[in-house]
């Protein structure tokens, strides 16, 4: 069996966990050949060299991500079946009420947080917006509206948290993803897009779109040169992130040894290097438990879902 090929993960941690005696699926909610789906599929591939069964992604796109992530929360609580979900899990809840058949906090168990992944805020060449100083400026001057992926997405939700902090005015006009969104807003047809730096960078690097700043604590790794939000609106944060979940109720050991085993691949060097490709920031290493997931995810929540209030939001 491959346990005898283990790397990080100690031996230990196979001896005393029953692991699932199939596959174990990586359920992802959202469409493959997406960014999402692509961090999924790295970190299978290099669990799949160090586990005893294979993991398998599993796309099951649609419906806003809620029926993959309901068929998690349903799924056998062995560690045979995880969710690979992002920022959207965070304001299920606040968008979708009592409508929801499952409960995003309580019917999950969190095991691995594996990065945040910052947006960039983009502009057409033609724009005279150059900065955030500028960009609030020029909507707090006129009557112009941005686009999004969707309504609750991470792109939707960072232009509010904007709002929300300057005061400032802008109609937001949902699209099904953000492609379509970039494509009026180089027809001109809206003022500014907000973008996973996983996409938007090759936009702003080809010279397509101008980005004028990227959306997470520390410069991304993907933009370097650009500079964060919060360096000009101190507090500002709206990144999305990856996670995995596993269904409650799945044994202590179980989850605490997928954990492990996570980030035995996360932290080899190609993986590392995929990962920072995509924009992924990847957690201190203090923060690489179960536990200090579950924190985050906490707070993620608590965050979305004020601001889902405060700004009146409905799906």
């Amino acid at each position: 069996m491959a346990a005898a090929g283990l790397m990080a993960l100690p031996r230990i941690a196979l001896a005393q966990t029953k692991w699932p005696d199939r596959p174990v699926r990586l359920l992802v909610p959202y469409a493959a050949g997406g960014p999402t789906d692509a961090v999924a599929r790295i970190l299978a591939e290099r669990m799949s060299g160090n586990l005893p069964e294979r993991v398998v992604v599993e796309n099951r796109a649609g419906g806003g991500a809620l029926p993959g992530t309901e068929a998690v929360a349903r799924a056998p609580k062995d560690g045979s079946v995880l969710l690979f979900t992002t920022v959207v899990h965070a304001v299920h809840r606040a968008l979708h009420g009592s409508r929801l058949t499952f409960d995003p906090q309580g019917d999950f168990t969190p095991v691995a947080l594996i990065g945040v992944v910052p947006q960039v805020i983009m502009v057409t060449p033609s724009s005279p917006v150059t900065d955030i100083k500028g960009l609030i400026a020029y909507l707090r001057a006129g009557q112009y509206s941005y686009g999004s992926s969707g309504v609750g997405g991470s792109s939707h939700l960072g232009i509010e948290l904007l709002k929300s902090m300057t005061g400032v005015a802008a109609e937001h006009i949902p699209y099904r993803g953000t492609a379509p969104a970039v494509a009026d807003l180089l027809g001109g047809r809206i003022a500014v897009v907000m973008d996973s730096v996983a996409t938007g960078s090759g936009q702003v690097k080809s010279g397509a779109l101008r980005g004028i700043a990227t959306t997470g604590l520390q410069r991304s790794l993907a933009l370097p040169d650009l500079p964060t939000v919060a360096e000009t609106l101190p507090g500002y944060e709206a990144t999305t992130w990856n996670a995995v979940l596993a269904p409650a109720g799945t044994p202590d050991d179980m989850i605490q040894a997928m954990s492990r085993a996570i980030w035995a691949a996360v932290e080899n060097d190609t993986v590392k290097a995929k990962l920072e490709e995509l924009g992924v920031q990847i957690p201190a290493p203090e923060d690489r438990n179960p536990a200090a997931a579950g924190r985050f995810i906490a707070a993620e929540t608590t965050k979305w879902e004020r601001l889902i209030k405060e700004a009146n939001i409905v799906p």
